[in-house]
């Protein structure tokens, strides 16, 4: 695999930029006039309303945070109805907004294809702004919300649309493929995107010898290692997937006789080698779900272990604790406004968005 060092990359790229102009929010949309603002306090209305929410969650959130987030979670649940809105949820979200709000929740690849289908008039983004952006890419007439614009991504913003124009002259002729966890500004310059869980399929659906991947360097390893075409990598990486180490996974294994690992695609190739499975967040899930183990490690972004811990009550959860800030960013009360005021809306150039959509739909297409 060939890695693109800092002397090959475009100057201009750097995880602080700011956010493309395409994940610019406006405010709220003529077509939905604000709503008054719900009372939200803890009533033996909203206890009753909310039961057979917290009974999932007790085992995740304390009994004491629960009258916080009650009131939201049915102040939500009621304006979805009134907005026709869909929330839509990525697995790294908090359990409250994962399993209390959340009308579909998943992996990149599962909620791309789940925004390409929404019949709703509004889209919520649980997640992080070029997950908004790929929505509004897929339902260009609907209003996509991003509850906090400032939820960003540090894979995301390692790369423009320039640093992609700059490696086809480089590299002329060879195909290029973008992680989902990109701007529509980059989408819009390669042949197809790909997520973690089919980064082996797209780059062999290519036909090519030689195929540049951006812009995860980790998750082109691992594609490397399971394919014999040629890898051409950027030099991108999560914040939160390349913190853990093969050092730190011995350690747990050690401290925990009998845990299984899995691990993310975008962790240091050294930290597959030494998991037991390796995956996409969807992927993982369906692990734990169906070999129920006993006590497992998830090395991935630490809210996940809670989502999927509210659910299979026989598995210990082992919990390495590397959070995603940016996915922080995402809150009960930021839901309730984006949903009150219709603001926080992405939008996306329509040129850019017309090329980014057909990489997403390449994708998408190909199963």
């Amino acid at each position: 695999m060939t890695l693109l060092t800092a002397d090959t990359r475009n100057s201009a790229s750097s995880a602080t930029r700011e956010l493309p102009a395409s994940a610019v929010g406006v405010g709220p949309s003529s077509r939905f006039p604000a709503l008054p603002r719900p009372t939200l306090e803890w009533t033996p209305e909203i206890q009753a309303a909310t039961a057979h929410l917290y009974e999932r969650m007790a085992r995740v959130i304390p009994p004491v945070e629960w009258p916080f987030f009650a009131p939201y979670v049915k102040a939500i649940n009621d304006l979805k109805h009134v907005r026709n809105a869909t929330i839509l949820a990525h697995n790294y979200m908090t359990p409250e907004i994962y399993h209390c709000v959340a009308d579909h929740i998943g992996d990149s690849l599962q909620l791309a294809k789940l925004a390409a289908k929404s019949d709703s008039d509004i889209i919520v983004q649980g997640g992080v702004h070029f997950m908004a952006e790929t929505s509004k890419l897929l339902n260009p007439d609907k209003v996509v919300l991003m509850p906090d614009l400032k939820a960003g991504c540090s894979l995301a913003e390692s790369i423009t649309g320039a640093d992609v124009r700059a490696l086809r002259r480089q590299y002329p002729g060879v195909p290029i493929v973008a992680y989902v966890n990109t701007s529509a500004d980059v989408k819009a310059e390669v042949d197809i995107c790909c997520t973690s869980s089919n980064a082996v399929k797209v780059v062999e659906s290519l036909g090519a010898d030689r195929v540049i991947m951006v812009p995860d360097r980790y998750l082109a390893q691992n594609v490397a290692a399971q394919t014999k075409v040629k890898i051409i990598a950027w030099h991108g990486a999560c914040e939160v997937h390349e913190r853990f180490t093969a050092e730190e996974i011995e350690n747990y294994r050690a401290e925990n006789p009998g845990v299984k690992v899995l691990a993310h695609p975008e962790c240091p190739r050294e930290v597959i080698e030494v998991s037991d499975f390796a995956g996409s967040t969807a992927a993982m899930i369906d692990y734990v779900r169906i070999k129920k183990p006993a006590r497992v490690l998830l090395v991935t972004e630490c809210s996940m272990a809670d989502n999927v811990a509210a659910e299979t009550p026989g598995t210990e959860f082992v919990r390495p604790c590397n959070f995603c800030p940016h996915m922080k960013r995402i809150t009960l009360p930021k839901i309730l406004d984006s949903l009150l005021y219709v603001r926080e809306e992405v939008t996306v150039d329509p040129a850019v968005a017309e090329r980014a959509r057909r990489s997403v739909q390449r994708m998408i297409d190909l199963g």
